[in-house]
């Protein structure tokens, strides 16, 4: 069988704001393999169609059923007349200078959700939102601001990722994911495994697992069960702070959890996966920047494996939380260093499209916001 043509990347859609694109037809992209196989052969289509049609969604990029030209044109006709194939729009799309891109999708039920494309090297990097806003309070963070309002469907995550996909010329494609958009990831497991199921199958985004990330403020039983799924993938727990007082302001979910039951969960992942452990850490000035707070993470670190990424806070608008200075930063890194620590200081990209999780949709919410359509 040849090649599928890979469709040119769309142009960004000019949607209204609050507009919602409603639909009673399902979202092809949660039908699962098997379910599809069925659809299919309930209305006389033979079962490797299911392959064409997949192959033409994840690597054709094809964005209509219509575009599938080597599918019969009753079949085409069918699945048009059954299902919507993206069921969001593009509400706003933004471009920094360093390549960086960020989607605002509206949802077909008017909820918005973020997800972002980074371009270092080869490395074509994605990251995707897992809710429709978060739950888990971080007081430093626009995504959860506003509270959670639901789970994203597995549907719906794909689509960001086909969505960032598309904004890539025809000779390069994904790399690595990254579970770190809005929402916290494991809050909503069966959406999030159900997306990523397909992401790392040959038959669709055909990317390994070692080479996605889900990332947690840490919740204990759920970590547990992503061990139990059996997956290699890369697990990154946000710390944000060296002990229970400050992470407990910083973190509120922190109150019933603690730091120890967080680290010793990531231990048990790190057993049952063999994957080394990541740890980020968002650089506040003047709150969790200081050397004692560098000199208490490298205590409860020691003897673990693990890569701590340092992210220097990209400023909210609305929050008093500042970017740490240039010398707190390095001291930061030298002391953690020191330690034998592996120490990762993240470039920040897209400061100037208002990269960080939730800030695109919480300007796009409020009326003296200047956005970039």
């Amino acid at each position: 069988m040849t090649s599928l043509p890979i469709l040119s990347s769309p142009q960004p859609a000019d949607d209204q704001p609050g507009a919602a694109r409603r639909s009673s037809k399902p979202h092809w992209l949660d039908l699962t393999e098997d379910q599809l196989i069925e659809w299919l052969s309930d209305r006389g289509h033979p079962k490797f169609r299911a392959k064409q049609i997949r192959r033409w969604v994840y690597t054709g990029r094809a964005e209509t059923f219509e575009q599938m030209t080597d599918l019969p044109a009753k079949l085409r006709a069918d699945l048009a007349d059954a299902f919507e194939l993206f069921t969001g729009s593009q509400a706003c799309v933004s471009t920094s200078p360093d390549g960086t891109e960020k989607i605002l999708v509206r949802l077909h039920d008017g909820g918005e959700v973020e997800c972002v494309l980074l371009r270092d090297g080869a490395r074509r990097s994605i990251c995707v939102s897992s809710q429709v806003g978060c739950a888990m309070g971080c007081v430093f963070c626009a995504s959860g601001l506003d509270g959670v309002d639901r789970n994203l469907t597995r549907g719906e995550i794909l689509e960001q990722m086909l969505r960032l996909q598309h904004r890539l010329p025809a000779d390069e494609r994904l790399s690595h994911i990254v579970m770190m958009g809005m929402g916290e990831p494991l809050a909503n497991l069966p959406g999030v495994l159900g997306a990523l199921d397909v992401a790392r199958d040959e038959n669709g985004l055909g990317i390994s697992p070692r080479r996605i990330t889900i990332s947690t403020v840490g919740l204990p039983p759920a970590i547990d069960k992503l061990a139990k799924v059996g997956i290699p993938y890369n697990l990154a727990v946000s710390l944000h702070a060296p002990n229970d007082e400050l992470r407990s302001r910083l973190v509120p979910v922190n109150r019933k959890i603690g730091i120890e039951p967080v680290l010793s969960a990531a231990d048990r992942y790190f057993e049952s996966s063999g994957r080394r452990l990541t740890f980020e850490y968002v650089l506040l000035g003047g709150i969790n920047d200081s050397e004692q707070c560098a000199h208490e993470l490298t205590g409860i670190l020691r003897g673990r494996s693990v890569m701590m990424n340092v992210i220097p806070y990209n400023p909210v608008e609305g929050l008093p939380y500042v970017t740490p200075s240039n010398r707190s930063i390095t001291r930061f890194k030298q002391i953690l260093e020191s330690s034998g620590i592996n120490v990762n200081f993240r470039q920040r990209k897209g400061n100037e499209i208002n990269a960080a999780c939730g800030q695109l949709r919480r300007n796009r919410q409020s009326p003296q916001s200047d956005s970039h359509a």
